[in-house]
């Protein structure tokens, strides 16, 4: 599923900035409005005004906010991991096809330096972009009743909007080829025009240790990104990016062929859901 890791990654924050209110408070309108005016299909539009965005985040958020240290903590480990999936997602060389399904979606990979490898879902769904994101981010705890390779979904924490501390716990594996692993991440959403974010990364959280029995595996950075189709906007192109150390003594071959093999189910497991939630709706009583 879609947890994240990297290591704990610090924010930008320039010092000079935090006695200059007045260009500060200035320049964040002026970068929220450009942010807000994004909703165009490439990727790669967003990798200068999210770094340029974090870049004052940290001052922002202790003094228009009032979240104490911790909390700044993850909000800039959320940002950190939105910004990284939007570079990695936005350099298009390199990528490897894993999987393509019979009906078009597609897994593709690559290796990075200072990552490892990552893997790359492509698929077009039937569902606009709200709706999907309604589904992942407002009823994420939900996620365990519909995708069998999660068995539990559990928000710790939540900081504001747009950034929250999750508990997930894996599902079994066919032949129970993996073990049950669970990740404790921190994620990041975000609506920008008609386009939405969920990025994430590991983290740690007080009331989540390492449980006895699984293992605590790591993902990152990971994202999935929703913007509309240009053909029809009732359709949405829906990228995940996946990064995952599962841990443990497991062939690489093995975790390769397991992990793209899980995204394409997760797409697969998705639409159901989709289908399932609109044939609710439609026999719903009228009020």
């Amino acid at each position: 599923m879609l947890p994240a890791t990297f290591k704990l990654c610090a924010g930008i924050s320039y010092r000079h900035m935090r006695n200059m209110t007045g260009l500060r408070k200035n320049a964040m309108v002026a970068i929220h409005h450009e942010l807000n005016m994004l909703a165009g299909p490439n990727p790669s539009s967003w990798i200068s005004h999210v770094r340029r965005r974090s870049s004052l985040l940290s001052s922002r958020i202790e003094e228009e906010q009032g979240y104490n240290e911790a909390e700044v903590s993850y909000v800039k480990q959320g940002e950190e991991a939105l910004q990284k999936s939007i570079s990695i997602l936005g350099d298009q060389d390199g990528w490897t096809t894993e999987i393509i399904a019979a009906n078009g979606d597609k897994v593709l990979s690559k290796v990075l330096p200072d990552v490892g490898k990552v893997f790359k879902l492509e698929v077009l769904l039937d569902q606009r972009s709200d709706n999907l994101y309604g589904e992942l981010v407002g009823n994420m705890e939900q996620m365990g009743d519909w995708n069998p390779n999660v068995k539990e979904v559990k928000i710790l924490q939540k900081i504001g909007q747009e950034t929250m501390v999750t508990h997930e716990v894996s599902g079994p594996t066919p032949g129970n080829v993996v073990g049950p692993r669970d990740f404790v991440s921190v994620r990041c959403a975000k609506r920008r025009g008609s386009t939405c974010f969920l990025a994430g990364m590991s983290t740690q959280h007080p009331t989540m240790p390492e449980q006895r029995g699984v293992v605590r595996a790591e993902n990152g950075p990971t994202c999935i990104v929703m913007r509309p189709s240009a053909d029809d906007p009732n359709k949405t192109k829906f990228t995940w990016l996946l990064s995952i150390d599962l841990k443990g003594w497991i062939p690489k071959t093995i975790i390769n062929k397991v992990l793209s093999q899980t995204q394409v189910d997760f797409a697969n497991h998705l639409r159901q859901r989709m289908a399932d939630n609109s044939v609710s709706k439609e026999m719903a009583p009228a009020c």
